[in-house]
């Protein structure tokens, strides 16, 4: 819905919203909350951000805060101790004493699957525990088993203490089990969700550049180390984990039971997550009420932005063909008026449509007004479909 809202496509917007958010009930408060914090989102995204390039990403403090993540995010699915294990399972698994080949890959092969159990099964509990107590877990899990990793190999290859090559191999699902219920499961969802509108592809693909690039690390540096320090490149990986660990903890922001446009507020300030949820409060009021007036038979209505009988002229009130929804939604910030819009729209069946509803003047309609709260004109047929005006522009689709 935010795409189609962002392309002007409004009607097929409330359509999905109507459908997933409020099971098919057309006129819930719910579906009018939403689509005004998108609406309310996009405009600030515009305002902010007229032009974005690759340097966006770094030019607002709240793109700082999501691009420090998106980097840390990206090195530490690679830089965790799981590339030296992935691509050089083998030569590890020969230095704790597994010499038969065969063995080695019945290791492997079950530990893919084990992954793959883990990560779907942490991927459904995202939204019941959270984001950010799995990456804390994930974390605090992969130290604690490199610590005893670096223990049982160090034992093995200065004492050869079979005992311990065997707490080595099983320490191989412990830590996988740790990596998986996060970075698995999380690392593309959570980029993506941190990402606003306007910046997330090519926040996106600097995730992908910080993942390549910690490929590229362990495919020619893990080996390098790992033959010339032994069980002691252990070490370096435990005293990297610590600083990811702390990392986390203290960067990483919890999005759970958020919306996408409550996530942005998160990183770009309070003051705009209350702009946004008093546009989606008056959105949802106003459809409940104004319906309601609209049952009870009674299609006048104070605002001055009512539509007439499908003359548009602004000032007349509601004749009796439309008997719709009229959501007036404005906002402000601290220190200007930031701008206004209203939503005018007959039954929503007409919206789907995009009929005009005999007279009532159907569709959907904006007004957006500028800083200086001087109103267009704008006018509405009989027709149906969705008319925008945004400074004495008028745009017809």
């Amino acid at each position: 819905p935010r795409w189609l809202v962002a392309k002007g496509r409004d009607a097929e917007a409330i359509a999905i919203l109507t459908k997933y958010h409020a099971n098919g009930r057309d006129r819930d408060p719910l579906v009018y909350f939403t689509y005004g914090q998108i609406r309310e989102a996009l405009a600030i995204e515009r305002e902010i951000n007229q032009t974005t390039s690759y340097l966006t990403l770094f030019k607002t403090p709240g793109n700082l805060r999501r691009m420090r993540i998106v980097f840390a995010l990206g090195f530490f699915s690679q830089w965790s101790g799981n590339g030296l294990i992935s691509y050089y399972l083998d030569p590890v698994l020969e230095n704790v004493g597994v010499e038969v080949a065969q063995t080695r890959a019945l290791i492997n092969g079950g530990i893919q699957i084990w992954c793959l159990f883990v990560a779907v099964s942490a991927a459904l509990l995202v939204d019941k525990i959270g984001r950010r107590p799995l990456f804390l877990m994930s974390n605090a899990g992969m130290l604690v088993v490199f610590i005893f990793w670096t223990l049982t190999t160090a034992l093995w290859t200065t004492q050869e203490n079979r005992p311990a090559a065997n707490a080595s191999i099983a320490l191989m699902p412990i830590y996988f089990l740790a990596y998986s219920i996060a970075y698995t499961p999380m690392l593309i969802s959570y980029t993506v969700e941190i990402l606003p509108y306007c910046i997330r592809a090519r926040g996106f693909a600097m995730m992908n550049l910080t993942v390549g690039i910690g490929i590229t690390t362990n495919q020619f540096v893990n080996p390098i180390a790992l033959k010339a320090l032994g069980w002691k490149l252990y070490i370096v990986y435990c005293c990297w984990l610590v600083f990811e660990l702390v990392y986390i903890f203290l960067y990483l922001v919890e999005t759970k039971g958020k919306t996408l446009e409550e996530t942005a507020a998160l990183f770009d300030g309070k003051e705009v997550v209350q702009n946004i949820e008093n546009v989606g409060n008056e959105a949802a009021h106003q459809s409940r009420h104004r319906y309601r007036r609209g049952l009870d038979g009674d299609g006048d209505d104070d605002d001055e932005d009512d539509d007439g009988r499908g003359g548009g002229r602004s000032g007349e009130k509601r004749g009796g063909g439309g008997g719709g929804v009229e959501i007036a939604l404005s906002r402000r910030d601290s220190s200007r008026s930031v701008g206004a819009f209203s939503l005018s729209a007959s039954d929503y069946d007409q919206q789907e449509r995009g009929l005009g509803g005999g007279g009532g003047g159907g569709g959907l309609h904006h007004h957006v007004f500028g800083s200086r709260r001087k109103k267009t004109s704008t006018g509405v047929g009989s027709g149906g479909g969705m008319t925008d005006s945004r400074e004495g522009s008028i745009v017809k689709q």
